[in-house]
């Protein structure tokens, strides 16, 4: 391996550990405020780049049919919730129209907008209007009534999450393979290596994204209030802070970070409704290699999982996923004997 080769691998490394430090904050993020180990976090990734695809040719996207049907969910669960706690008519109408106007706005402004055939920039915000509602109606629907579970429940619950989605991917977006218009063309150099103007947008991106989510969690108060009911949601409540507001903000922020990685990776590699299980297994690596509490150590595992992935493709391209997952059991060996049995850990 000559220095050109080690660069090229090294920039494409970085490239992929770029986005699965994104994945691996959210994964972090949605741990701390609700200590829900979410494995579904690569649906949202598949979710994004193919709606990002169908948008761009022409076609209304699945994920309103999609977002229709988990907001369905959402206000049968909650009508059900008011007649068998008898809230007044009043106070149930507040909330059905608070859980109903995002993704109702979502649709409503996706089918207005198809009409005059929106350029790359403005489908990949349609996007993201569409995904992130997707993010708190799961939160309502499967785990608000499970927040005083244990761990192991929440994982097993996960699980079941994970097979769902999938299963309404396959449902609505079919079988087929996508891949979305890159953002930027062309390439540059750095230090005279050649790199793709679409990989410097993708770091890029992810830098200014890390960025603002370190200010929304030091200099505002919602960003306060998750960190506050991270690491004490009892002490939280007794303010006066909701760990449900928190919950849903949290799934908010992961299904909006998951759909934007979507839309960076969906030009990179062909993706399946069935391939978000291992975009998000690697967040999840890069998010044990932080002990799922740690932002910084959660994007160093991102960037050293990015980097095992690209060099084990060039040795050995049929065994990479095994390299890169064979990578966690050293790090669960040493996190097991740092912290003994505890049931986070």
């Amino acid at each position: 391996m000559d220095m050109s080769v080690f660069s090229l691998l090294a920039i494409d490394g970085m490239t992929n550990g770029a986005v699965y430090a994104l994945l691996a904050m959210t994964i972090v993020l949605v741990f701390a405020v609700t200590r829900v180990l979410f494995i579904a976090q690569g649906e949202f990734v598949v979710f994004g780049a193919l709606t990002l695809a169908e948008l761009s040719s022409g076609k209304l996207p699945s994920a309103v049919s999609l977002l229709s049907v988990l907001l369905a969910a959402a206000v049968m669960q909650e009508v059900v919730g008011a007649a068998r706690h008898r809230t007044s008519l009043a106070a149930t109408l507040k909330s059905l129209s608070r859980l109903a106007m995002p993704p109702l706005a979502a649709i409503f402004l996706t089918w207005a907008a198809m009409k005059a055939q929106p350029p790359l920039w403005a489908n990949a915000i349609l996007t993201l209007v569409l995904v992130t509602p997707m993010g708190p109606l799961l939160y309502r629907v499967v785990y608000r009534s499970l927040a005083s579970s244990s761990v192991l429940t929440l994982l097993i619950v996960s699980v079941g999450v994970h097979f769902s989605l999938v299963g309404l991917g396959l449902v609505f977006y079919g079988p087929e393979g996508y891949r979305t218009p890159a953002f930027a063309d062309g390439t540059l150099e750095i230090f005279g290596v050649p790199v793709s103007m679409q990989a410097a947008l993708v770091v890029a991106i992810a830098v200014l994204l890390i960025s603002v989510l370190s200010w929304l969690f030091a200099f505002t108060f919602r960003g306060m209030a998750l960190r506050a009911t991270a690491v004490n949601s009892l002490g939280a409540r007794i303010v006066g802070l909701s760990t449900e507001r928190a919950g849903e903000t949290s799934f908010a922020l992961a299904a909006a970070i998951g759909a934007l990685s979507g839309l960076l990776m969906g030009s990179t590699t062909t993706l399946y409704y069935d391939t978000g299980f291992l975009i998000g297994l690697k967040g999840f690596i890069a998010a044990v290699f932080a002990g799922l509490a740690s932002f910084p150590g959660a994007m160093a595992g991102a960037m050293a999982v990015g980097l095992i992935e690209s060099f084990g493709s060039f040795w050995s391209s049929a065994f990479k996923e095994s390299i890169v997952f064979g990578a966690v059991i050293p790090i669960l060996l040493w996190r097991s004997v740092l912290h003994g049995t505890s049931e986070e850990h």
